[in-house]
């Protein structure tokens, strides 16, 4: 467990993504959840020995089955995105393991059986803010990577979470991305209005600003090689030939090039069969 900034918490030692806890006066926020029930039980009890107050609350920074599926382990409300709401209504009550690989890491975790969802019970649209303490924690919309994807920020601390905005030496997660609005908030990162901030990412902790030019350069590169693919009206086949300059500029173990290529695999051709269809659509 590493703490960047007084009372607030990260820890990547469980499956999954980049956890963090906010410890306060009024209680413990939790960001994200580990894949594993069980890692989930022992993640809290990492939290007990730490001094806060007794309300609990879990927040739920996208909708990606890496960082929502542990949720009801957690024990506690849920805060998200409104999108989660609809995302959880267009599925069944119970997880199975099931469908095409997307390149997540539950995919990896063969112990993973049937598990009920936990929809949030709190949601907002735009932005909210908590005053757990004395300072403010603002939540906010920013759907760049994924369309309920939010920033946890402490204006105080000069801390923000911002999920899989950012990955650390792994492809993104392209299918219910949102490209131009990722680059917008990739550049708000670089602007002065986060200078000073610590910056966590979801999958990797701490980023340097090298790490949030390589990602922004790296979903440049992705959405101009798209964008000339639809212009071409290629077939959906073609952006399989983006994967290799997309994993080239990362550092990863050989084991993980078969599971990055397939997140890649998966999600460009999600990405590009909705653009292209919505491109089709204003046509009509």
């Amino acid at each position: 467990m590493q703490s960047p900034k007084k009372n607030i918490y990260i820890e990547d030692k469980y499956a999954g993504v980049t956890l963090g806890a906010i410890l306060l006066p009024h209680g413990t926020i939790y960001i994200d959840t580990p894949l594993i029930p069980e890692d989930g039980r022992a993640w809290r009890a990492d939290l007990l020995s730490l001094e806060s107050g007794h309300e609990r609350l879990l927040i739920n920074l996208d909708t990606n089955i890496d960082r929502t599926i542990g949720a009801r382990s957690m024990d506690t409300n849920i805060l998200a995105h409104e999108s989660l709401t609809d995302f959880f209504k267009n599925r069944s009550a119970t997880f199975k393991v099931q469908g095409q690989r997307t390149g997540a890491e539950w995919e990896n975790i063969p112990t993973l059986g049937n598990v009920r969802w936990a929809p949030p019970q709190i949601t907002f649209t735009q932005k909210i803010t908590l005053y757990w303490g004395e300072t403010p924690i603002i939540l906010e919309y920013h759907p760049g990577p994924d369309f309920g994807a939010i920033w946890v920020i402490l204006p105080n601390e000069k801390t923000v979470f911002v999920g899989d905005a950012i990955l650390k030496n792994q492809p993104p997660f392209f299918a219910n991305a949102d490209l131009p609005r990722w680059l917008e908030d990739l550049d708000l990162l670089t602007s002065e209005a986060y200078q000073g901030y610590t910056i966590i990412s979801g999958r990797g902790g701490v980023c340097a600003s090298s790490t949030i030019e390589k990602q922004s350069q790296l979903i440049k590169t992705a959405h101009e090689k798209l964008e000339k693919l639809l212009e071409k009206n290629a077939e959906v086949e073609k952006t399989e030939e983006l994967i290799p300059a997309l994993l080239e500029p990362l550092r990863f173990l050989a084991a993980d090039e078969e599971p990055y290529s397939q997140r890649l695999r998966y999600g460009l051709k999600e990405y590009y069969l909705r653009q292209k269809t919505l491109r089709e659509g204003e046509e009509a």
